[in-house]
């Protein structure tokens, strides 16, 4: 499995869309940096077909020390959640069909 990096996705991005890289990354980084702002707010991002970030808070328990088995206390948390949309589950081969009767779309012609 290879790992894709922002600046190869940037690179793609200027490739397709005939702009500069600068142009690309400034438009990336602000895109990111706002989900990252609505989600610090705890404001649920919904992409249709896409997917949906959400906040999710884990409540305190406690954990286990492993090497001393001494019960160690786990404050409460926030973490993201993600739940991938239809083209998303179909473009990573979890459903390969769409709903019935209508026809499956290609990612990037849902852009």
């Amino acid at each position: 499995m290879a790992t894709v990096t922002k600046k190869e996705l940037i690179d793609r991005i200027a490739a397709a869309t005939g702009e500069t890289r600068v142009v690309v990354k400034k438009i990336t980084q602000s895109f990111l940096d706002n989900i990252m702002l609505e989600l610090g707010a705890g404001s649920r991002l919904e992409f249709r077909d896409f997917g949906v970030f959400e906040i999710k808070q884990r409540a305190a328990r406690m954990a286990q020390n492993p090497k001393t088995l001494k019960p160690v206390p786990v404050p409460p948390k926030r973490t993201v959640k993600f739940k991938p949309g239809r083209l998303m589950i179909q473009a990573v081969g979890g459903n390969s069909e769409g709903k019935a009767g209508t026809p499956t779309e290609s990612p990037s012609s849902a852009i």
